[in-house]
């Protein structure tokens, strides 16, 4: 499945109820099980089949570290980057994972950015869930 913003978003980040580099910004991590629906998902509470506990990951995922913006003239576009994410000591499989705006309490209120597809699942076995970004950024925006 290929990557989904959630229509919700832009409307929160035209509202200013989402500023990428202001707000905290998390990751969580789902499985196959997991369909995105870019028209009626619009909190963290419409998102199903998120991965279980183990070792370091917790439900409702981790905050992203390091965020940063580039503006890129000659594609005509912004660039939001974050440190890569690691998980130690957990037995996981994820397909996927969802950005989200964490507002540090119920998960009906913090807003959904979007759905990033692996492209297949992510395995780690009792050691380390390793979560590279693209080298070419988390998410561009653009034309």
């Amino acid at each position: 499945m290929p990557n989904v913003f959630y229509n919700s978003f832009f409307s929160d980040r035209l509202n200013g109820n989402i500023d990428l580099m202001a707000d905290a910004i998390h990751c969580m991590l789902v499985t196959a099980l997991y369909v995105p629906d870019p028209d009626l998902h619009a909190k963290r509470s419409d998102v199903s089949n998120e991965v279980q506990e183990s070792g370091t990951y917790k439900i409702g995922g981790r905050a992203l570290e390091n965020k940063r913006v580039e503006q890129d003239n000659e594609n005509d576009q912004a660039v939001f980057r974050a440190d890569d994410l690691v998980w130690d000591q957990t037995t996981m499989r994820a397909r996927g994972l969802v950005l989200y705006k964490a507002r540090g309490g119920q998960a009906s209120l913090d807003e959904l950015i979007v759905y990033l597809d692996f492209g297949k699942d992510i395995v780690s076995t009792n050691g380390k869930f390793i979560l590279p970004w693209n080298d070419e950024g988390l998410l561009i925006l653009g034309s």
